[in-house]
């Protein structure tokens, strides 16, 4: 058993300092929530010898703290949304972080969000900040989630920050079941098409190929480009298997490396559509956030780096660094984010616009809202593009491969009229 010292609050409100005996200090929380004590601290009591045999004096070994089990929780995007809004309404509605995590802990139903919060809890009990609490429980949460949790505990705008995050999450799980259901029917023509052309390639056309070569006539080039394909496919269609898996593995090696990471998060903000989405995402995402730092009393050169630390884009990320220094050495945040390249017009004017009258926030957040406003429209429009586009795409291999055969089949058909 080791000895804690600690320091709580009654009900009442009356703090009380003791101590107190358990195996552990997750014991000793227990027993503290047993006797209804906030507990404010609890320290191992230091210097406490182990005892030697015989009731003689110990070997002079004092206990140490007990250590994070190293529990790692498996949170579905789902549940991190569902945790994210139950500590936010709590946190909102006034409560310390703390007393939020003992309200999720006390579920009644088991699972993943009730054991989070658990191990969440112990974690900031023991003194750890929120944020590294998150990184340390469950790696769901992701480094952009952890670091604007960070940035809502420096500027002691916690509540806000997960608010937004809870938004941006949401808005991501929209994303995700808008392309899930615009793509339900396309797939469904996709995958009917590549049954029927497997079909044709695999059963029908070698078929053919027999009757073709008994006219003696020469075939359309469409038809021998498809006789061609079929028996390539036939013969080595493991080789060109084997060889799609060996561009996706050397696809995600380079971008494993710096320098590939860098290149492909520049080069992802310059795609059709998907990019213009990218990067409304992220004028949104860091007007939104800077402006809840600055309000916030951060100094807007700590709030640019915290803004720089959530960012996951790489090259974006190198940018902001950029920003930052200029800032750092006295240029005007507007002309900092022109010399970028990459953020528009009216952001930046935007923000000079705030810099000139003085309030720099409210500026940040209409720039914030606009580009809301922007990203859903652009989320619309890539949604409604998806289901036309894999329909035209099936239509047009479905029709080459039936407009070869059907013209092999004519030229057999006037070979074979013209031998009778």
């Amino acid at each position: 058993m080791s000895t804690f010292s600690y320091i709580a609050l009654r009900r009442n409100g009356e703090k009380v300092t003791s101590e107190i005996e358990a195996a552990n200090r997750t014991e000793a929380y227990r027993k503290l929530d047993q006797e209804n004590l906030q507990p404010i601290s609890l320290t191992l009591k230091a210097d406490i010898l182990l005892p030697g045999a015989n009731g003689k004096p110990g070997n002079g070994k004092t206990v140490t703290a007990e250590k994070w089990n190293g529990v790692s929780v498996k949170l579905s995007h789902v549940q991190v949304i569902a945790f994210t809004e139950e500590i936010t309404d709590l946190l909102e509605a006034g409560l310390q972080l703390e007393q939020a995590l003992k309200v999720m802990e006390q579920r009644s139903e088991a699972s993943a969000i009730k054991t989070a919060s658990t191990a969440l809890r112990q974690q900031v009990r023991e003194g750890a900040n929120f944020s590294t609490a998150l990184r340390r429980v469950s790696p769901s949460f992701g480094e952009l989630y952890c670091n604007l949790v960070s940035a809502g505990e420096l500027s002691g705008a916690l509540p806000q920050i997960l608010k937004r995050q809870l938004s941006y999450l949401q808005l991501i799980k929209e994303l995700q079941e808008r392309v899930t259901s615009a793509l339900i029917y396309p797939s469904v023509i996709f995958g009917a098409g590549l049954a029927l052309v497997i079909i044709f390639m695999t059963y029908l056309v070698p078929q053919l190929t027999v009757l073709f070569s008994k006219t003696g006539k020469s075939l359309p080039f469409a038809t021998r480009a498809l006789i061609g394909t079929s028996n390539f496919l036939t013969h080595y269609g493991w080789l060109v298997a084997l060889g799609l898996v060996g561009a996706i593995v050397i696809f995600r090696a380079i971008i494993a490396k710096p320098e590939g990471r860098l290149w492909w998060d520049r080069t992802k903000l310059k795609l059709p559509v998907i990019g213009s989405v990218l990067s409304a995402r992220f004028y949104a995402q860091f007007s939104q956030t800077l402006a809840t730092l600055t309000t916030n009393g951060i100094p807007l050169l700590n709030a640019l780096r915290l803004v720089n630390a959530a960012t996951p884009n790489v090259y974006l990320r190198g940018l902001l660094e950029g920003v930052a220094n200029a800032v750092g050495e006295g240029a005007p945040l507007s002309r900092s984010l022109t010399r970028t390249g990459v953020f528009p017009p009216v952001l930046i004017d935007m923000v000079g616009v705030g810099e000139q009258t003085g309030d720099l926030p409210v500026a940040l957040e209409r720039v914030g809202t606009r580009y809301d406003k922007v990203l859903n429209k652009r989320i619309e429009f890539m949604t409604s593009l998806v289901q036309p586009l894999v329909i035209i795409m099936v239509a047009v291999v479905v029709g080459l491969v039936a407009f070869s055969m059907m013209t092999g089949i004519f030229q057999s058909v006037s070979g074979l009229r013209g031998k009778m």
